[in-house]
This record gives C-alpha cells, sequence and structure tokens, in this order.
C-alpha cells in the first residue's frame, strides 16, 4: 500500500513484547478492559489514501473472522475424529472436553466479539476509521473535535451495557453460521 511506519518501527513482529503496552495491559487485569499498542501507520504514505485507511482498518476484524473460521473448521476436524460431534451440533456445555476443543471453542467466541467490538464506529476503534473514510469532511472535523472525550464514551458505554443487545445480535447473526460450519465438517 506504500506504507513502511510499521517496518521501520520494528511492529511488524510476531513477538508479542513488540506489542505490549504496559498501561493496556494493568487496565485488562483491573478493569477487564485494556489494549496493545496501535501499528503505527502514516496515512500520507499510501497511494491511495482513503483505500489504504479503509484496509488498514479492516484488517484487524477481517483476521479476527479468519481465525474464527479456522477454529471452527479445526473444531469440526477435531469433533469429527474425538467423537464429540454429536456434543457439538447441540453446543452444550463444554466441561470435561478436551482442552484443544475448549480452546478453539473460546478461540471463535472471542474472535467474533472482538471483530465485532473493533467495528463499532466510535474512535479510536476500527470501525471509526472506515466509517470517517466515508463521511464529508466537516462532518469528519466535527467527530475528530470531540475525539479526545471518545475513549470515555466508550468506557461508559461498554459498561452501562447499552449496546449489549446489538451486540448480543450481531454475535448471533455471525456466531450461528460458523457453528453451522463446525457441524457440517
Amino acid at each position: 500500500m506504500g506504507d513502511a511506519t510499521a517496518k521501520y518501527s520494528g511492529r511488524l513482529s510476531i513477538n508479542p513484547l513488540a506489542h505490549f503496552d504496559l498501561v493496556g495491559f494493568l487496565c485488562m487485569l483491573f478493569f477487564h478492559f485494556g489494549w496493545a499498542k496501535p501499528v503505527p501507520i502514516n496515512p500520507d504514505n499510501f497511494k491511495n489514501r482513503k483505500k489504504g485507511i479503509i484496509y488498514v482498518s479492516l484488517a484487524g476484524p477481517v483476521s479476527n473472522l479468519a481465525m474464527a473460521i479456522i477454529s471452527a473448521i479445526l473444531l469440526g476436524i477435531v469433533g469429527k475424529f474425538t467423537g464429540l460431534g454429536a456434543l457439538l451440533k447441540t453446543r452444550e456445555m463444554l466441561m470435561g472436553l478436551d482442552v484443544l476443543v475448549v480452546m478453539l471453542y473460546y478461540c471463535i467466541i472471542l474472535n467474533i466479539g472482538f471483530m465485532i467490538f473493533n467495528l463499532i464506529p466510535i474512535p479510536p476503534l476500527d470501525g471509526s476509521k472506515v466509517l470517517m473514510e466515508f463521511l464529508p469532511g466537516r462532518i469528519k472535523y466535527r467527530i475528530y473535535q470531540y475525539e479526545r472525550y471518545s475513549f470515555l464514551i466508550l468506557i461508559l458505554i461498554i459498561y452501562s451495557g447499552i449496546l449489549d443487545p446489538i451486540l448480543s445480535f450481531l454475535s448471533g447473526l455471525i456466531l450461528n453460521p460458523i457453528f453451522k460450519l463446525v457441524t457440517i465438517i
């Protein structure tokens, strides 16, 4: 896409320490809400600025979806070869199942949750960056004026539970076909 900022910052790494944010980690421990260091980008380096921002912003949620689908395929394969297929079809309690099955199950649930959460159109989440690219300049500017308060707004929305019904509905829309995939395999 033309931007090498992440490469020059040493952030193109699978080493988790390169992405570790101490404050985000501490918040995760104490408030059950945390974050990692964002990967730096410079939109001015993109060959096509708008398309570059959209692609970069969607990379995380698309990766979460891919991880969920891969985990579902693996869960289906493991279920087929371990005789857990009937249990997986009913999505009953996973107590007593293999550690691998439980890990794959939660990998699906968590990745879909992260995908949906990151698509919420409130800064600094990815959904806001995608939305901003489709808004007229004057509206973008107005939203950017309030961006410094967006983290507080986001935390209030999360803890108030206002979005819970919407997020649950969206999770169901995505999780049901994914678990259907598990039973087909």
